[in-house]
């Protein structure tokens, strides 16, 4: 196993048990896949029945865009996953990772009909750059995939899926889990303000549009050691809830 292999496993692994940590996993369903490194055709998913609080980078179950194993698992996958992953895989090879979740706030916003609203500042991080895509029954049908991605689009790396979940995509695990902590966070605070019956308090669109190319630039977070990662100061920051003995369970 090569380096790059070995950090992406553990980062994959980290994601998995910071999802459970915050409350974002669904028992033994929904996914978070990253793609091996140097390749364009395999990658790593949860083994199909493992919560996501035990599991390890040795675990993971590494296969190809036909769902076959790349290498010898005593494990399968959640078919649903594979329909899901396999799409986004094939056609962004930018997505380095692809995170999956059925949370009871972003099923509540997937599930209305206006979906995200502009009405707080994570919300505003995916102002005109969230993709939909309607429900066709649980994802088992692989002709689905083509409607999938062409509804994603080229650039996205947010996507509502109507009545079911949310995905994001992230050039590094570490995007991934923090767009979607924003994205879920910007679900929670939306299903807040409406329990309320009050009216929501508008942002002005010149001002929602540059939230979003504020978040998008990552200026105020990045690095001076890392000046191209705005995701790794906090990434670092949230391996450290991770806390020993747990940080080198998901290592193992």
């Amino acid at each position: 196993m090569s380096a790059a292999e070995r950090q992406v496993r553990e980062d994959l692994a980290a994601a998995y048990r910071l999802v459970a940590l915050y409350g974002m996993d669904d028992s033994i369903y929904t996914h978070i896949s990253a793609r091996v490194p140097g390749t364009d055709d395999q990658f790593l998913i949860n083994p199909f029945g493992m919560l996501f609080r035990d599991i390890t980078a040795s675990s993971l179950v590494k296969i190809d865009l036909q769902g076959r194993l790349v290498e010898p698992s005593a494990w399968d996958v959640n078919p649903a996953g594979f329909t899901i992953h396999s799409a986004v895989h094939a056609a962004r090879h930018d997505a380095v990772c692809v995170l999956h979740t059925h949370t009871v706030a972003g099923v509540a916003v997937s599930s209305l009909a206006g979906g995200l609203a502009p009405c707080n500042q994570w919300a505003l991080q995916f102002h005109q750059r969230v993709a939909y895509h309607d429900y066709e029954g649980i994802a088992l049908n692989r002709a689905e995939r083509e409607r999938l991605v062409a509804d994603l689009g080229p650039e996205h790396r947010a996507m509502i899926l109507r009545n079911h979940g949310l995905v994001t995509l992230g050039r590094s695990v570490a995007e991934a889990f923090i767009l979607m902590h924003n994205l879920e966070r910007a679900c929670r605070v939306q299903v807040a303000v409406q329990s309320t019956g009050q009216p929501t308090y508008p942002v002005p669109e010149e001002v929602c549009e540059l939230t979003a190319q504020q978040y998008a630039s990552g200026d105020t977070n990045r690095l001076a050691s890392q000046p191209t990662d705005p995701y790794a100061r906090e990434w670092r920051a949230l391996l450290q809830r991770l806390a020993p003995p747990t940080t080198a369970a998901y290592r193992d």
